[in-house]
């Protein structure tokens, strides 16, 4: 085990950290799916050949998909991310509603993360620009239902048994460490955040969570594990951090609740919302 480096100071509340480093660290956490790019032939929103929607459209979409599967599944030991397009076509009407019809590869997410490939299909549907696409979005079972319970169960008491860390600690650290003992932590974080990042997501902005910037509360006094942080999301393509309080109540097979509040920093306007999974 790699020695644990020392914490940085936390970002003050609303300050966002240097967007290079966080990039950095979104990029090394995200795995083959996610890229940094900049407008172009195949950014969403950008016309392609005709009839052949832009690799970047079906990327937005695809992602969409996944963190609404993320959440509507609730299980830390389920997350999955992005390996690859594989086709789709899109279509958009009069009232400029974008339908997207793919197929993709994804891939377990984290250090357990064995390289296998599950195939999806979906359906996701952005709407003027809005946030929150719609979705209908089937997956290839990366792992039976009763494996992937027990996983979740050993993680539940993994959990039970943590003390919260202060405040201030972030993670992962400058040098991209997560304390594998705060693993179940981040994960959870994770899990929450996937809500945010789908309800969030447009036809040209998507969401990766950078670093979760503080612990407020970690309470396992009743059965449910009761937590509340805050994380720095990277939103592409602005390139800015958003930080957002999450509060997320979970217990293994049932649904997952949820609750936000983002700080805008490009508009005076703030964001945040409530869902129960």
């Amino acid at each position: 085990m790699p020695p644990a480096a020392s914490t940085p100071p936390a970002p003050r509340p609303g300050a966002p950290r240097p967007a290079a480093l966080l990039l950095a660290l979104a990029l090394s956490l995200a795995g083959p799916g996610l890229q940094a790019a900049g407008p172009g032939p195949g950014s969403p929103g950008v016309p392609g050949v005709a009839g052949v929607p832009p690799p970047g459209l079906l990327r937005q979409a695809a992602r969409a998909a996944l963190h609404f599967l993320n959440f509507r599944a609730g299980s830390p030991s389920g997350l999955r991310v992005l390996a690859a397009v594989l086709r789709g076509r899109a279509a958009v009407d009069a009232r400029r509603t974008c339908r997207v019809d793919l197929e993709f590869t994804a891939e377990r997410y984290g250090p357990e993360a064995d390289g296998r490939l599950g195939r999806c299909s979906a359906r996701v549907v952005f709407r003027r620009q809005q946030p929150r696409p719609a979705v209908n979005v089937t997956c290839a079972r990366f792992m039976e239902t009763s494996r992937r319970r027990r996983e979740d169960l050993l993680l539940y008491k993994r959990a039970k048994r943590l003390r919260a860390p202060p405040g201030a600690t972030s993670m992962p650290d400058s040098h991209g460490w997560i304390d594998p003992s705060l693993r179940p932590m981040w994960d959870l974080a994770f899990l929450g955040s996937s809500y945010v990042m789908w309800e969030r997501t447009t036809q040209t902005l998507h969401y990766y969570m950078a670093q979760l910037s503080s612990v407020n509360q970690w309470k396992t006094n009743e059965d449910a594990i009761d937590f509340d942080y805050t994380v720095l999301l990277h939103e592409f393509s602005t390139q800015e951090i958003i930080p957002c309080r999450i509060h997320l109540v979970w217990y293994p097979g049932k649904p997952l609740k949820v609750k936000y509040h983002c700080q805008e920093l490009h508009t005076a306007q703030e964001g945040s919302g409530t869902e129960g999974g």
